[in-house]
Order: C-alpha cells, then sequence, then structure tokens
C-alpha cells in the first residue's frame, strides 16, 4: 500500500498528540511490580505499549512482542524477577536485534535466561524468581533500555543494585527519564557518582498516574511549522510539559535554530498544558549536532534541513544501525532517491553539504519512499511534502508503532492523503 501525501499552502490546527510511549512503557512495567492493581492513566494507544499490555493482562506462556524493542529489553528484565514461565519472542527482525548485553547482566544477578534460538538473539526462554543484587558493572555505549530495564527491577533485588556504567554514557535523558519514573512510584534511585547508579531495595509504591503526551511526536509538527517557514501559521500541541523529562523534548531548542518559536501555557495541578509553535522567519545556514542523546530525533532533523536547504553535520549517531532498521542505511538510500546525497562516516555521523545527484524518476510524483517497518521513516518524510507539494510513501502504516493516529491528523491539519494499492 502507498499514501500520496499532497500538501497545504497554510497550517494552523490543534494537534491532540498521541501520550508518550517512553513514559506509558515505564510506568506500566513499575506499575505492574508495584503490584499492578492500577492502570497508568492516558496510555499510549500506540503497538509498542499495547504488545506490554497485552503480555502483562494475560500472561500467555509465549509472549509475542511484534516489533517492539522498548517491550523486548523491559520485559526481558520483569520476566526474570516475576514468577513463571515464558517464552518470549518478536518479529523475524527482533529476532536479529541483539540482546545478549542484557540477558549477560541479567544472569550475572541470578536469572535463568536461555536462548530458544540464536545465541545472542530472541526468542528468550524465561524462568522468574527472586534475583540477587549487588554490584554490577555494564558499558555506558549499549543501548540505554538495557540500563533502564536494569534499573527498573533494582528495587525487587535483595540488596538492590549498584550499577556502574563504563566509558561513553549514551542516550542518558532516557536513563534519567527512567529514574524519574521509578520515584514517582516511590523507588529510591539516584545517580550517586559520575557513572554510578544506586537503586535500593525499597518497594515501589502503587499510585494513580497521569501519562505526558509525546515530545518524540510532536518533532514531526515542529519540522511541518519549519519546513513551511509561513510566519502566519500557528500550530498547538496538546498535553505537554515545559520542563519535561522527555529526552526528545531537546527538540524545543534545536528547532528553534530552524525557526520555530514555542511558548507554553501549563495545564493545572501540575498536569500537562499546551506548547503554541510559530515560525520565526529567522534560520541557521548550517546545522552541527550530537543526537548522542537523543538519536530517535535524527531523522526528523535530516529530513527538515535537507527540506530547508540547510547542509548539516550530526554525529552520535551510532545506535542507529540496530533500530527497527538500519536508519543511517536508509536515510541515504531515500534521500538519493529525492537527489540528494548523503555522506556517512563510520556509522556514526551523516554529513550533507548540499551534494545532489539526479532524482531516481524524472517525475516526482513517481518517487516512493520506503519505510522499512520502521515507524520513524514515515513519519519524518511526510512532511517533506512541504517542500515539494506531495510525497508519496510505501507502507504508511508502520506508524501505529509510536504514533497511530498520525495520518487522520494529518488530514485534519489539511492535508490530502490518497491510498494507492
Amino acid at each position: 500500500m502507498q499514501y500520496i501525501i499532497t500538501a497545504p499552502t497554510a497550517i494552523n490546527y490543534t494537534v491532540e498528540l498521541p501520550a508518550s510511549k517512553s513514559i506509558s512503557n515505564r510506568a506500566l512495567i513499575i506499575s505492574a511490580l508495584a503490584g499492578g492493581g492500577k492502570l497508568p492513566a492516558n496510555l499510549s494507544d500506540c503497538d509498542d505499549t499495547e504488545v506490554i499490555v497485552n503480555a502483562l493482562r494475560d500472561n500467555p506462556e509465549t509472549i509475542d512482542i511484534k516489533a517492539a524493542g522498548t517491550a523486548m529489553r523491559f520485559m526481558t528484565a520483569y520476566l526474570s524477577v516475576t514468577e513463571g514461565e515464558h517464552t518470549i519472542t518478536g518479529t523475524e527482525r527482533m529476532r536479529h536485534r541483539p540482546i545478549g548485553v542484557l540477558v549477560d547482566a541479567l544472569r550475572f544477578i541470578g536469572a535463568d535466561i536461555a536462548y530458544a534460538g540464536e545465541e545472542g538473539f530472541p526468542p528468550l526462554r524465561i524462568k522468574g524468581k527472586k534475583l540477587r543484587g549487588g554490584e554490577m558493572h555494564i558499558k555506558g555505549n549499549v543501548s540505554s533500555q538495557y540500563i533502564s530495564a536494569l534499573l527498573m527491577v533494582g528495587p525487587k533485588l535483595e540488596g538492590g543494585l549498584e550499577l556502574h556504567l563504563e566509558g561513553e554514557i549514551i542516550s542518558r535523558p532516557y536513563i534519567d527519564l527512567t529514574l524519574w519514573t521509578m520515584k514517582e512510584f516511590g523507588a529510591d534511585a539516584e545517580w550517586t557518582g559520575v557513572n554510578v547508579i544506586t537503586v535500593k531495595a525499597k518497594p515501589y509504591t502503587e499510585r494513580n498516574y497521569f501519562i505526558e503526551n509525546d515530545w518524540s511526536a510532536a518533532s514531526y509538527w515542529y519540522e511541518m511549522m519549519a519546513i513551511n517557514a509561513n510566519t502566519d501559521d500557528k500550530l498547538t500541541l496538546k498535553g505537554l510539559h515545559d520542563g519535561s523529562k522527555q529526552g526528545d523534548s531537546i527538540a524545543r531548542y534545536l528547532f528553534s535554530l530552524l525557526g520555530v518559536k514555542t511558548s507554553f501555557k501549563e495545564g493545572g495541578n501540575g498536569l500537562p498544558g499546551d506548547v503554541c509553535l510559530k515560525y520565526s522567519g529567522h534560520s541557521v545556514a548550517r546545522l552541527e549536532y550530537d543526537f548522542i542523546s537523543c538519536p530517535d530525533l535524527a531523522q526528523t532533523f535530516v529530513a527538515t534541513c535537507v527540506a530547508k536547504n540547510v547542509p548539516f553535520h550530526f554525529t552520535g549517531l551510532q545506535t542507529l544501525k540496530i533500530k527497527e532498521t538500519d536508519r543511517i542505511e536508509a536515510l541515504k538510500t531515500e534521500m538519493r532517491k529525492l537527489g540528494y546525497v548523503l555522506e556517512d562516516r563510520d556509522g556514526k555521523e551523516l554529513l550533507w553539504d548540499g551534494a545532489r545527484c539526479k532524482p531516481e524518476k524524472d517525475n516526482p510524483l513517481d518517487i516512493a519512499i520506503d519505510t522499512y517497518e520502521d515507524h520513524r521513516m514515515a513519519l519524518a518524510f511526510a512532511p517533506m511534502s512541504l517542500s515539494r507539494n506531495y510525497m508519496r510513501v510505501n507502507n504508511p502504516h508502520v506508524v501505529t508503532k509510536s504514533y497511530p493516529h498520525y495520518w487522520e491528523n494529518l488530514v485534519d491539519a489539511g492535508f490530502e492523503i490518497t491510498e494507492e494499492q
């Protein structure tokens, strides 16, 4: 299936953003470890969260988390400390995404985990039991989801957990988000050294919990404002905090360099409020940034800069190769179709100096962007229709992984979407 996306000339819209997937997935695991009596409010309705909800509710012997990498990592740790025997598996791509670092760490504290297929990869057979805690060392440049998975089960370990992160620490904001969510449920967990996190064996407390909306989803609306570059446009994004703990909230500062101004109206009683976006008319001529702490924003900014003809040099992208697809290669391939030549260095950097090539097709409407079963490819490329008038996207339903109502929101905002088989 394909969508042909035709862009409006102006954007004036109030967006009901999806709830944060990152907070939802953490809050679900922590709530279950606290006793599971109260589901958090305003849960994300995306695929990645739904598989966790179903697994916790139904407790099947075989848990299929489909393409949800976060669910694989978090559920592996959760099942290791929870009584019962399970097999956890996923899609073909998931069965080729590494998990050995997390399995080795859990085995170190006594977890009973066996590989049901290829060593180092899902599926896994897990027998849950009480695990010992203590001191553990793990490299800081592994996926932050491994680290978050270990931290969240820390209060359930005998003696708690003292986690030493060795070397460079990537995606630190996601680790901080985990610690913040844990504290919201009564955990005693904090940085006790430059590279040391201590989690005490203090049980979680059940509570009512309301989840903020998703800053990652917000980034695509920032992208639209930056690309359309119309000072009369206005977007209102619902359900976000000024000072959010979500790492991707850094988008508000980065997009200010590309001309998008942000103002906040906080909600009452500690609830999130509204964000208003306007285009200032001023943008940098070149953008350089290290995405080591927010790699999920990389596709958004690559697409934005290319559409605005802003050369860039982005670093800290080493985790992009082990996401839903190899995002560096996917970006290079799809941008070349459109006539833009990106350069990568050592799988860690992407550069564009304005280099062009002949587009894949003479008629721009005939060029179709492949999404590689990666939601962020569809989410980031669709707004480029504002600079090209239209965009053709293959397998557009991949957005359900994180933003199920994205296309509906675009239509409501004035985009025209035509479906072709």
